[in-house]
């Protein structure tokens, strides 16, 4: 342990060990519910839970010598104490400790804070100070009698909630830390190579020497950080390279190609009758899904593309493959519309071919009428329907599959942990279905390195002939007659509008323009010969579809919108998208709306409608995801800026629910970690099982689970 490192003796606690949990709730103090709440059950959670920031209370200064703006520990007389109404209840001391004055003002106070104020007590107080006309002042310092020991230690500052205040929540920590089993888990021949072990590394980041320079804690540089982020980072590579092994003992049914002469398959058949050619992506692509259904390994691939790069087009052939080896496929896809939009090409290109061999396409909503939705059931029990779409549906109980084989989720991002394990539970027998997943987002290398790291990834890096560039323009919301003189040149010349907004209709809360006024405020500036149409998440699912049919046949020619369309529309005549209020849309939203134009042979562009606020700027992450949709159309490049803004949350959605992200590591600044951790991961896997598995329940306990999904 290095020097520095001093080591902290338990205090005394109330609370039980918590390892042993009883039931929710049941018998537990409230002290104990709020810590419970903060996800601090196991000794080894409280000596995780590492400070958001620190005071330093090791040493007292002269208020002479503090300036404005300083946290000052300081010690003084007090010489003045008083109730004062001016011009509201409040207690005034002042203190004097042979340099200079401080008045103390509180305005929240107990009979007992007066008392331990009155004059001629000598007093330690810290806070913030303030210079004005009646000189240096602390609004609300902590005051604590003098004369007593000062701290070895920084104090430390954890992230709380109410009925948990500091004090305890500090005692309950340190008692966990005290009682944690922290011995080392990684292997030193193979292991960590610094000087800090995990204990000295904790205990210092709960309690740092005031020497330390506090900037390599903030920014998470100090060696027993990096120690901190490269254990967390190594626990996460182990859980995900031990769900892979998992995942490779299972068996899922083998799909070779079809035993029908190579022209007669359903394969060949349906890249006969597409009206277009696939590019050089969608063919490898199309390769690597073959080779996996060939084997018994369950597949567990992800497709990523960006917006209009063909992925509908690489599921439809990976459905072929699954019914030409005689089994069903199962396409699941997080709305209505997008569910309705694949239904409509798949029908379109493989219910002929289906019919020949007396199959079909089911299609299956929970919006379906009880008799519809009974008979689609049916068909899938049977097998007839060798292609079932649809929504949540698909995985409800009473849908029970012949012999599913593939599982096809689009926006997996969208979809719980749970539904994916459901939709999984549907293979007959002691059979798993491969697993297709497909998202629009793509995903940064580290993130895929990472998060991703129990998945393969197959990436369409090729957009299909024919999609227009499009040109993105930013807009401040003042000048929106221009915006509308842009719509009524695109609509003179036969082409179609989005207007996207973030609300249906007025909130007090939030001060943005909704939909329906909108439309109405279009329909008004563009005159009677231009219809109008608005379409949102609230409207009956046949209202939904009425609208976005009559858009599609062009007798909408500017479609109002909520985030609805954000997925899965397609309208080759649309060539204008203006989104209001982009300033509050996340960056891979703003992208995915965009991908909405450009997918005929006009020219399109998008325009980003953005209010500055009372300063007259937008705010500066804000300004980021702005400048970087004016910058580049690249989806990838769009990836990676959304990670340095927003951090992975937004690229994996639920698929880590129940498991936390990265605490402490940072997949932006951290990648020589990760390229460690995922080194080590394998090695100790094979050499040091035990030590592995010690090491994931220690960092993650039971929600190691969840990436099995």
């Amino acid at each position: 342990m290095p020097a520095s490192v001093k080591s902290v003796p338990p205090e005394k606690t109330t609370s039980p060990p918590a390892a042993a949990p009883a039931a929710p709730g049941a018998g537990l103090s409230a002290v104990q519910r709020a810590l419970r709440k903060l996800g601090l059950v196991r000794d080894i959670d409280f000596a995780l839970y590492l400070p958001m920031r620190y005071e330093d209370e090791t040493r007292i200064v002269r208020l002479a010598d503090t300036r404005d703006g300083d946290m000052a520990q300081v010690e003084g007389l007090v010489t003045e104490c008083e109730v004062v109404f001016r011009p509201r209840r409040q207690l005034i001391a002042t203190i004097d400790d042979g340099s200079d004055t401080c008045q103390l003002r509180f305005f929240n106070f107990y009979p007992s804070q007066q008392k331990q104020l009155a004059v001629g007590a000598r007093v330690r107080v810290r806070g913030e100070m303030r210079g004005g006309f009646v000189g240096r002042q602390m609004m609300h310092p902590t005051v604590k009698a003098a004369g007593t020991a000062l701290p070895q230690a920084l104090t430390p500052v954890y992230s709380t909630i109410a009925g948990l205040p500091q004090p305890v929540l500090r005692r309950e920590v340190r008692s966990g830390l005290a009682r944690a089993v922290l011995d080392e888990t990684i292997p030193v021949q193979i292991g960590w190579r610094g000087a800090w072990d995990l204990r000295s590394s904790l205990t210092f980041l709960h309690y740092p020497t005031p020497d330390v320079a506090m900037a390599t804690l903030e920014d998470h540089s100090h060696p027993a950080w990096q120690r901190i982020k490269a254990e967390e980072l190594l626990a996460q590579q182990l859980s995900q390279l031990q769900a892979r092994l998992e995942r490779a003992a299972q068996r899922a049914p083998m799909l070779p190609s079809s035993a029908e002469p190579q022209a007669s398959s359903l394969h060949a058949q349906l890249l006969a009758v597409l009206p277009f050619g696939l590019t050089g992506a969608q063919q490898r692509v199309g390769e690597e899904i073959t080779r996996d259904l060939r084997r018994e390994i369950p597949m567990h691939r992800l497709l990523q593309g960006d917006v209009g790069s063909g992925k509908t087009v690489v599921a439809a052939l990976a459905a072929a493959r699954c019914i030409d080896a005689g089994f069903q496929c199962a396409l699941m896809a997080p709305t209505e519309i997008l569910a309705a939009q694949h239904f409509g090409k798949l029908v379109g290109w493989l219910d002929p071919l289906l019919a020949e061999r007396g199959l079909r396409v089911a299609w299956l909503t929970g919006s379906q009428k009880k008799k519809e939705r009974d008979a689609m059931s049916a068909a899938v029990e049977s097998g007839e329907a060798a292609l079932v779409i649809g929504t949540h549906a698909v995985i409800s109980e009473k849908v029970r599959f012949k012999n599913l084989a593939l599982a096809i989720i689009d926006e997996q991002h969208r979809f719980g942990v749970a539904q994916r394990l459901a939709l999984r539970g549907k293979a007959v027998g002691h059979l798993e279905p491969h697993l297709l997943m497909m998202s629009a987002t793509p995903i940064p290398r580290t993130l895929a390195m990472s998060y991703y790291a129990d998945l393969d990834v197959s990436t369409l890096d090729e957009l299909p002939p024919g999609r227009t560039p499009i040109v993105t323009r930013l807009v401040a919301d003042h000048r929106r007659d221009e915006v509308i003189d842009r719509i009524q040149a695109q609509i003179a010349q036969g082409r179609q509008v989005y207007w996207v907004c973030p609300l249906i209709e007025e909130s007090e809360a939030v001060d943005l323009r909704n939909a329906t006024e909108t439309r109405d405020e279009l329909a008004d500036a563009l005159g009677t010969a231009v219809n109008v149409g608005l379409l949102h998440s609230r409207m009956p699912t046949a209202e939904k579809q009425a609208v976005m049919a009559a858009f599609t046949a062009n007798e909408i020619q500017v479609l109002v919108s909520t985030t609805v369309i954000e997925v899965g529309v397609d309208v080759p005549n649309a060539s204008l998208m203006v989104i209001e209020h982009a300033e509050r849309f996340g960056l891979s939203q703003l992208h995915q709306l965009r991908g909405r134009v450009g997918r005929g042979a006009a020219a399109s562009a998008c325009v980003l409608l953005y209010a500055p606020g009372d300063s007259g700027r937008v705010g500066e992450a804000a300004r980021a995801r702005l400048k970087a949709m004016a910058e580049t159309g690249d989806g990838f490049e769009i990836a990676r800026r959304d990670l340095e803004i927003r951090g992975p949350g937004e690229f994996l959605g639920a698929r880590q629910s129940g498991a936390p992200l990265l605490r402490f590591a940072d997949l932006t600044t951290d990648v020589m970690l990760l390229d460690w951790a995922r080194e080590l991961a394998p090695l100790m896997l094979d050499k040091h099982p035990d030590l592995a598995q010690r090491h994931i329940d220690r960092w993650l306990g039971t929600k190691a689970e969840y990436l099995k999904a």
